[in-house]
């Protein structure tokens, strides 16, 4: 049987590690159960036959499924197989996984300016929800320009033994980072602003990280 391949790149030929999802419309199509399903195995490329045997639904109804994913471009074409008069697409996801900015959910998304509180969870959390929607952008944004980003992020466990140590940490912490900002801020403006969050924040227990999973 003669067999011919169109290859088509999207994303510049990769796929990305991460994507985050601004489109309320995407961000429905994303979690309907059978559509994450889809994207999980279009980890690697495959055809709508390969995804029916996998998924266990038929060919028809998982063609459905990647209409709509393709259509919020959560799916992108890699190739198509002409075999005769058949032309099989092989599709695969355009990231590894996702992310739902609360850019989606624009207006119920936390606001930081609503809390001024730094030991307040609600700000943290309202900070947290900020980040994703702004790493969100950054990251397209470099993405499309073929550059690299500038981000730094760390990530620690310390175990206090009592309040009163975090308490004290917490302090020392807040005087160190006021005190770097001051030196290596660039009041004039000349240079690129960025944001700094530091976090900290009781970690969740083994049963209660299982359960989320």
């Amino acid at each position: 049987m003669f067999l011919t391949k169109k290859i088509v790149g999207t994303h510049n030929g990769s796929m990305l590690d991460i994507e985050v999802i601004e489109d309320p419309a995407a961000a429905e199509a994303s979690l309907d159960p059978i559509r994450t399903r889809i994207l999980r195995e279009l980890a690697e490329p495959a055809s709508a036959t390969q995804l029916a045997a996998k998924v266990g639904l038929p060919r028809q109804k998982v063609n459905y499924h990647l209409k709509a994913l393709e259509a919020h471009r959560l799916v992108e074409l890699v190739e198509e197989r002409k075999k005769g008069n058949v032309t099989e697409r092989v599709v695969r996801a355009t990231a590894a996984s996702y992310l739902i900015s609360p850019a989606a959910l624009a207006s119920v998304a936390p606001d930081p300016h609503r809390f001024s509180d730094r030991f307040s969870a609600f700000w943290l959390l309202a900070l947290a929800s900020r980040t994703v929607q702004e790493m969100g952008k950054l990251i397209a944004g470099s993405a499309a320009a073929k550059k690299k980003l500038a981000s730094f992020a760390i990530d620690a466990d310390i175990t206090f033994r009592t309040a009163a140590d975090r308490a004290a940490f917490a302090e020392e912490l807040g005087v160190a980072v006021t005190r770097l900002v001051a030196k290596y801020h660039d009041g004039g403006g000349a240079g690129r602003r960025h944001r700094l969050i530091v976090a900290l924040h009781p970690a969740l227990k083994e049963a209660s990280r299982t359960s989320n999973t």
